[in-house]
């Protein structure tokens, strides 16, 4: 039997059934008015003091509270029969990286496991064009295998070409990926995606859409998509896109409307399929990439702010007061004492990641390392950044040591 919604849930559910209302003004109006409950007993006067809200749309929320209320514990008691979880914006379990944004969806819906304060802590976008070449689906299967073993969340649009590519290659390597969808997750598009979809969901992975059970797919849902998978992620890596590529959109937005990192493959200069990907280059707006341990060595800087707490402040372009991202809802306690062997920063590291926090019983340089541990520099770069960014180790001069508690 499923466990029933918390109704504080499905009260903001009603919210965005509401017609008029988006999920910037959802966010002012939970502000203002004290919480959903505050929200859906507002009088149309009250709503009107919401910036924005403005009288046509308070008259447009008294016209439909009811009915939206109605629907709401109907598609959240539909969410539990198809095994569909609920987390809304607030809540525990929403993506902090998410909740940074001013436009943030008021509710997710969920198949599978969302890990926000664990396994999905550190993600990374992957996109790409949907009528791809072989190059490109090789190269988004290596890069999302590559970090997916470094311990970063793969996360993508569910898509044909660069998107399903980057998905498998992630579950192959024995990691995690998020796949966002531009439908209800109750109508899985691609269609011949569906059994990919559930076997990443049963696996542990997850699916999520901040649309209605039932939701098509249109050319309007999916830039709203798009912004999902870049206010997820720490950073944004395209790996093949055409001049008016879907991925570029993820991009811009990750770029200009919340100060992410944005990466690009180069392809060949000669290829329609790269256009948007080169021009992207030589306008500066991305990094230059030609292997994993690239994307992971520009994310540690975000990585750690991420990780301390700090990351919109540090990252997210200015906002007018009643745009401001909600606190962070993973803070770390003064007074929690972690038991030994069970610190976030150890959690979930592979087994080549302990391996080498094992060899570390004193620094040692590279070299060492790799001597010791039978490998190739590259992927103990790449091995050595993730543990950085989850500060089990540091750098001393030329040699790395492990951190106390590491």
């Amino acid at each position: 039997m499923p466990n029933p919604t918390p109704p504080n849930l499905v009260d903001v559910l009603a919210l965005t059934l509401i017609p008029g209302l988006g999920p910037v003004l959802i966010s002012r109006a939970l502000r203002a008015l004290g919480g959903p409950a505050g929200v859906l007993s507002a009088t149309p006067e009250r709503l009107r003091t919401v910036p924005g809200v403005g009288p046509e749309r308070a008259k447009l929320f008294a016209q439909h509270r009811a009915e939206a209320e109605r629907k709401a514990a109907v598609e959240a008691a539909r969410a539990a029969d198809l095994g569909v979880g609920l987390v809304a914006l607030g809540m525990d379990g929403y993506p902090p990286l998410l909740a940074e944004m001013p436009d943030a969806p008021p509710v997710l819906y969920v198949r599978g496991r969302l890990e926000p304060e664990g396994a999905d802590r550190y993600s990374v976008a992957i996109v790409g064009s949907r009528d791809c070449t072989p190059y490109g689906r090789e190269q988004a299967a290596r890069f999302a295998g590559g970090l997916a073993q470094a311990g970063l969340t793969v996360v993508s649009g569910g898509a044909r070409g660069i998107d399903s590519a980057a998905h498998r290659a992630a579950l192959q390597a024995g990691g995690r990926t998020i796949i966002v969808l531009g439908s209800g997750a109750n109508v899985p598009y691609p269609p011949e995606n569906a059994g990919f979809f559930d076997e990443a969901a049963a696996a542990g992975s997850a699916v999520i859409s901040e649309l209605p059970l039932d939701t098509p797919p249109s050319p309007e849902t999916f830039p709203n998509r798009n912004r999902v998978i870049a206010g997820l992620s720490l950073g944004v890596l395209v790996i093949e896109a055409a001049q008016r590529s879907g991925a570029l959109i993820t991009a811009r937005l990750a770029a200009e409307d919340l100060g992410r990192e944005v990466f690009a493959l180069p392809g060949r200069v000669d290829s329609s399929a790269s256009a948007g990907s080169l021009n992207l280059l030589k306008a500066g707006g991305a990094h230059l990439v030609t292997a994993p341990a690239d994307v992971l060595e520009i994310l540690r800087e975000p990585a750690r702010h991420h990780h301390g707490g700090t990351h919109a402040d540090r990252f997210l372009p200015l906002a007018e007061p009643e745009d401001a991202p909600e606190p962070a809802l993973f803070e770390s306690k003064p007074d929690a004492q972690p038991a030994k062997g069970n610190d976030l920063r150890t959690a979930g590291l592979t087994d080549r990641q302990r391996a080498v926090l094992d060899a570390l019983v004193e620094p040692r340089t590279v070299d060492d390392l790799c001597r010791a541990l039978n490998t190739d520099p590259a992927t103990l770069r790449a091995d050595l950044t993730m543990l950085e960014l989850r500060r089990c180790i540091a750098r001393e001069g030329s040699r790395v040591a492990r951190r106390a508690g590491g």
